[in-house]
C-alpha cells in the first residue's frame, strides 16, 4: 500500500505519521509463526519484510515513539538488540577464532 516517504521523516519528534501509527499497532499482535507474520506485512503494508523492518526500526528509534508506548517500543528495541547480539556472536565454519 503506502511506503515511507521522506516527508514522513520530517515529521516533529513529537508526531507519528499514519504510517508509523500502524506499524506500532501491527506489532502489538502476537504470531505464532513467522510466515503468518510476513504474509500479513505484505498484505497489510505492501511491503517485502525486509522493508517493513527497516521501517519497523526506524520507527522504534524515534523518540515520538517511546512517548506513544514506551513498553511495546522498548519491548520491540529488546527484541532488536537480542537477535543483532546473535546474529554478531555466530561464527561462520572455518573462521579464525579471536
Amino acid at each position: 500500500m503506502t511506503q515511507a516517504s521522506g516527508a514522513e521523516q520530517e515529521l516533529p519528534a513529537a508526531e507519528l505519521s499514519d504510517l508509523q501509527l500502524r506499524i506500532l499497532d501491527f506489532e502489538r499482535q502476537w504470531w505464532r509463526h513467522a510466515g503468518a507474520k510476513e504474509e500479513a506485512v505484505r498484505a497489510e503494508f505492501g511491503v517485502s519484510g525486509a522493508r517493513y523492518y527497516q521501517l519497523l526500526n526506524a520507527v522504534i528509534d524515534s523518540p515520538a515513539a517511546i512517548v506513544h508506548d514506551p513498553m511495546l517500543v522498548r519491548r520491540l528495541q529488546r527484541v532488536r538488540d537480542h537477535s543483532v547480539a546473535a546474529r554478531s556472536a555466530r561464527r561462520l565454519p572455518g573462521s579464525p577464532r579471536d
